[in-house]
């Protein structure tokens, strides 16, 4: 969506279409403001809670939409932390691989008792370099785990944290606002997989998909 032209490669019908479009440039901008990229990520995470003050909790560091452009327009891989993630975010408007961390690293989950997806993560941490990594809805461990390769060296080119919960939710992204690598988190303990995760990264997909045309 830029200026007055608006385009949802997710809404394939004219229905679709119809309420993609209305929500968005009928009620998101106004609400929300078109001002940037960041207002585009904000208006499409309080359409996907059906709140508003969702684009409000919305953060961003060192740039994120254009690093997630770069990484997009490199065929970068996106490494999710759960199959939700993988599954939601689109496919067709780009070259990356969409891989899941629960597929690996079941044997360092045992070994160490720690999570599955903390394990995944760990796991591919040699492809976690330049990576877009999306955690929305794993046990903040995940996030933390992330967070401390990134002190040792590894940097992602974008990391969108919004794990949900009461337990090290806020505190992970928190943490993750300290690093020195591109980023979009929320405030507080709300988070999840579709809102704002999913949504976050979709959006940007749509903005790699415009500067295509």
């Amino acid at each position: 969506m830029t200026k007055n032209t608006y385009i949802d490669p997710g809404a394939d019908t004219t229905e679709g279409y119809k309420i993609s479009s209305t929500s968005r440039g009928g009620l998101a901008r106004a609400v929300v403001g078109n001002d940037t990229p960041e207002d585009r990520i904000r208006q499409r995470c309080a359409i996907a809670v059906g709140d508003f003050v969702m684009a409000d909790l919305m953060a961003f560091t060192n740039n994120p939409v254009d690093a997630g452009l770069w990484a997009l327009s490199a065929g970068a891989p996106v490494i999710t932390d759960i199959r939700m993630v993988q599954t939601g975010i689109r496919k067709k408007e780009h070259h990356s691989d969409v891989l899941c961390a629960l597929d690996y690293g079941a044997d360092i989950s045992e070994k160490e008792g720690i999570t599955r997806t903390s394990a995944g993560f760990i796991a591919l941490q040699d492809q976690l370099e330049n990576a877009i990594v999306v955690i929305g809805n794993a046990p903040p461990s995940a996030l933390i785990s992330v967070c401390e390769m990134i002190d040792k060296g590894m940097m992602p080119a974008l990391v969108i944290g919004t794990p949900v919960g009461f337990v090290n939710a806020k505190e992970s992204k928190e943490l993750l606002r300290t690093k020195n690598v591109p980023s979009i988190s929320n405030i507080g303990t709300r988070g999840g997989t579709p809102p704002p995760a999913v949504a976050s990264l979709n959006e940007i997909i749509t903005m790699h998909l415009e500067d295509r045309r």
